[in-house]
């Protein structure tokens, strides 16, 4: 039967993986998470910059995809950044409707993030897309990664507010996506993502700071809509524990022949921080909201494992589990 979609909406997702090094409690939680839905899970310990968890490695090391609404991260903080809104600026959307900053962020409103491209203009745009990872590897010798696509210049036909609305033009991946999470969660410092491949390389991890974010001020404004979107928002469907609070974006747009769906996040609560990552492909069903879902069925998982609790600790221990625990 003829498809307009050339990746499948369903597919074991773990073909191929290499999960020596990785943390098995971890990887359990987020392959039990996806299902059978064909996708990439990345899970990142935002204050080392380790990758916990890579399902579906080939997936989430290729060149990136168009980042959909997840690209409305980057353009809200080089807004707040060079004044051009505050938390609380009421930009008008659509007849007399006007949203704030967390209204914007919650609902994924593409007029008011076209409207602040198109003010910032794609030098600004570009400086601080760059400054946050994007067109850039993300990792630290992990091999096969590639990087995604930042143009040097204006993609011809392409206007600046559907780059800043849509990520038209601009290719992400979900490595990058983690990594920029990852400097929002701990307060601005840009790690190089580490991908240890044995217990020795656990034990002897050194994180590496790729650069320092002078970004803290405006963190506040961009959690408190990451938050909306998990509390009223597009990613309702994360918000597995209003206890354990999870901020988070979802993007939802089609690539080329394939639908995606975004969801980037990290928790607010704990000891323990963990920024994850998912991106969805194939055709129907494929969204941000059920990106953001598996995502919260993943901290929903982790949270009964007492992974986010004061006191818990990795144990290399997990290492030396058979890998069957983590295949579909």
């Amino acid at each position: 039967m003829y498809s307009p979609w050339s990746e499948p909406t369903f597919a074991d997702s773990t073909v191929g993986d290499d999960i020596t090094g990785e943390d098995l409690t971890v990887r359990r939680a987020a392959v039990q998470a996806l299902g059978r839905y064909n996708g990439a899970v990345v899970a990142v310990d935002p204050l080392t910059g380790r990758i916990l968890t890579m399902v579906n490695q080939k997936l989430a090391l290729q060149s990136g995809f168009q980042p959909c609404s997840t690209v409305k991260l980057p353009v809200a903080m080089a807004g707040l950044i060079e004044g051009i809104i505050e938390r609380n600026t009421l930009v008008r959307v659509q007849g007399a409707a006007r949203l704030n900053l967390t209204e914007a962020l919650a609902h994924s409103n593409n007029s008011f993030f076209a409207m602040l491209g198109t003010k910032l203009g794609f030098e600004r745009f570009s400086y601080y897309a760059r400054m946050l990872g994007l067109g850039e590897k993300a990792g630290l010798n992990i091999e096969g990664e590639h990087p995604g696509v930042f143009p040097k210049e204006p993609p011809r036909g392409t206007p600046v507010g559907m780059m800043t609305s849509f990520g038209e033009g601009i290719a992400l991946t979900p490595l990058e996506l983690a990594a920029m999470l990852g400097s929002f969660s701990n307060g601005g410092t840009l790690y190089y993502l580490q991908y240890p491949h044995s217990l020795e390389e656990v034990r002897d991890f050194v994180p590496r700071v790729k650069r320092r974010l002078d970004i803290g001020r405006w963190l506040p404004d961009i959690k408190s809509g990451m938050m909306g979107a998990v509390e009223y928002g597009t990613a309702r469907r994360a918000n597995y524990d209003p206890n354990e609070p999870v901020l988070g974006k979802t993007g939802t747009c089609t690539d080329r022949r394939t639908h995606l769906g975004w969801f980037g996040s990290f928790n607010a609560v704990g000891r323990n921080k963990l920024v994850v990552v998912v991106l969805l492909t194939g055709g129907s069903g494929v969204s941000g909201p059920a990106a953001a879902q598996i995502a919260g069925i993943m901290y929903k998982h982790l949270s009964q494992e007492d992974f986010f609790a004061e006191g818990w600790k990795f144990s290399p221990l997990a290492l030396l589990s058979t890998q069957s625990c983590c295949a579909q």
